[in-house]
């Protein structure tokens, strides 16, 4: 399964894909971050977004998206950015056919780390040793986007076999005609 992280931000979107699959090892595909200007408006901030974040989906290729799920902050002006960058990822998938998943910020944490409540440095330290990295990268902004491919990698995937479980289960129930 390839999977496109995205940590949306107005200023700074951070990308990262990530392939692999439960009980096989990960690899790192591409991360980068994408920046848009703060001089301009916020249309053109968004249709820049847009364009950089469609470019990275077409080369790509990615089975699903991991968006990070919008939380309140005590920020409204930085919250509603995110807001705004998460909805121009949702739309893009939403055009391509890609299915789309959120995640938390504390669900991702506790998916790399153990800890949902684990602080930046944790989570960027265990992004470096679970892709085998030899640094960490150097924006905040694309590893989170790392640790949200990894978290629906592992997740996502657990989530997809439950729910081939339950449809077996549910077809063999009907035909036995209960």
């Amino acid at each position: 399964m390839r999977v496109l992280g995205v940590d949306p931000g107005l200023t700074r979107c951070g990308i990262g894909i990530v392939e692999g699959a439960i009980g096989k090892p990960l690899a790192l595909i591409d991360v980068g971050v994408i920046l848009t200007g703060i001089d301009l408006p916020l249309e053109q901030r968004l249709l820049d977004l847009d364009r950089q974040l469609s470019e990275w989906v077409n080369l790509c290729n990615p089975d699903v998206i991991a968006v990070e799920r919008v939380f309140s902050q005590h920020n409204v002006k930085t919250v509603m950015g995110t807001g705004q960058a998460a909805g121009i990822a949702l739309l893009i998938a939403a055009k391509a056919g890609i299915p789309v998943m959120m995640h938390t910020p504390s669900e991702v944490k506790a998916a790399i780390t153990g800890s949902g409540r684990a602080n930046k440095v944790q989570v960027a330290t265990m992004v470096q040793k679970l892709l085998n990295l030899e640094s960490i990268p150097k924006q905040v902004d694309a590893t989170d986007a790392l640790a949200l491919a990894i978290c629906h990698i592992w997740r996502g995937g657990a989530n997809a076999k439950i729910a081939q479980a339950l449809a077996a289960e549910k077809s063999r129930l009907k035909k036995l005609g209960t």
